[in-house]
């Protein structure tokens, strides 16, 4: 008698797993489904833990992902059908290079058709395009460099400091890095270089060129200093301003870079207009152990200490390009060169020295006389 009870009840076991199993369900379910059947009583499966539903939610994220995936192989199908037929076809052309008008490049200056190149990338900055425009790129670009390596005899003419470096670290490179920015096309516009001690990289402040159509200029400074050399020239503000305003009032850095304060004999308008064209990440309040009432609060607010000119995109044609290049560059070798004995200070040379003359109509600060 007792084996026939058991053979009853493994019969309605298996009605029960017919039931269960009548359903559609995955083939991840199903696998999991009869393991468990197996191994334990069918009292037990109400029972047990819910550690195991994150296994069946993977599965069905699983399962989504392959439907997902058994679509686009329709369509590829489809497509492929598509691709046979001729009309679908798509006829990439060559690349057919600009023509030079009969001018040829020359490194002391740029070729017209180089700040061409640069306004067709603004207009199609997309990776297909310049790939399928390789060649004008690698014109443009070797154009640009070998400017790059004429004006840096330029420079090194107008300021003694600055070495003859090779051209990569120098230029900076077209390609954008589009990880953190909210600005997705690839590439810069335009062509650029710095010169410095350490070239386009280091603590030293640097000239700047800019090469960007109908948005060109020549400038230089210190952009985002590090935070130590941030404490420097807050320092030489607070503790040594005559020498700020000698090198702001410099007649023929206003004339280049402060035409509005070149016209004014104040000379706390050169500070003013300096303070106006570096506002663009100057901080909005007081910086930490100053007084909002500073006689230079403008000036210890900024962040960045750089000046600029825009020309005209022609400068870059003419035959006496790298004439007008240093007549912007030597009038900005004072202002550099006190950067640099700011926040770079040349072995023996004592970077708070004052030893010029005062400013005319400026008092002469206590600091200085002490000194003297």
């Amino acid at each position: 008698m007792p084996p026939r009870k058991r053979a009853a009840e493994a019969i309605s076991t298996t009605r029960r797993t017919s039931r269960r199993t009548s359903t559609t369900k995955s083939q991840y379910f199903e696998g999991t489904d009869d393991t468990e059947e197996s191994d334990a009583p069918p009292a037990k499966k109400r029972g047990r833990p819910p550690k195991k539903q994150p296994k069946r939610e993977e599965s069905e994220e699983s399962y989504g992902d392959e439907l997902a995936q058994e679509e686009p192989e329709e369509e590829e199908d489809d497509d492929e059908e598509d691709e046979d037929a001729p009309m679908k076809v798509t006829i990439i052309p060559l690349e057919k290079m600009r023509d030079t008008d009969g001018v040829e490049y020359q490194d002391f200056k740029l070729h017209k058709n180089t700040l061409l190149f640069l306004r067709d990338l603004k207009a199609n900055n997309q990776r297909p395009w310049l790939k399928s425009h390789d060649g004008e790129y690698r014109r443009a670009l070797k154009d640009w460099n070998s400017f790059v390596e004429c004006t840096s005899e330029t420079v090194i003419e107008a300021d003694e400091t600055i070495p003859e470096l090779p051209i990569k670290d120098l230029s900076f490179r077209i390609h954008r890095d589009i990880r953190f920015s909210k600005d997705p096309t690839p590439y810069k516009p335009h062509f650029s270089a710095a010169w410095s001690r350490t070239g386009r990289k280091g603590p030293y402040a640097c000239y700047y060129i800019h090469c960007e159509p109908k948005k060109s200029f020549i400038g230089g400074g210190l952009w985002c200093p590090s935070g130590d050399q941030m404490h420097k020239l807050r320092a030489s503000i607070d503790e040594r301003p005559n020498r700020w305003r000698r090198a702001l009032n410099d007649e023929a850095f206003k004339r280049v870079f402060l035409p509005k304060a070149a016209k004014k004999s104040d000379p706390e308008a050169a500070l003013l207009a300096f303070a106006e064209k570096n506002q663009s990440n100057a901080l909005k309040t007081k910086p930490k152990g100053f007084t909002a009432e500073h006689r230079d609060i403008a000036l210890l607010k900024l962040r960045n200490f750089t000046v600029g000119t825009q020309i005209d995109d022609e400068l870059f044609y003419r035959d006496d390009a790298q004439e007008k290049i240093s007549e912007i560059i030597r009038p900005m070798v004072g202002f550099i060169s006190f950067l640099n004995s700011v926040v770079m200070p040349d072995p023996g040379q004592d970077d708070d020295s004052d030893e010029e003359e005062e400013v005319e109509g400026e008092p002469e600060d206590e600091d200085d006389s002490e000194d003297e």
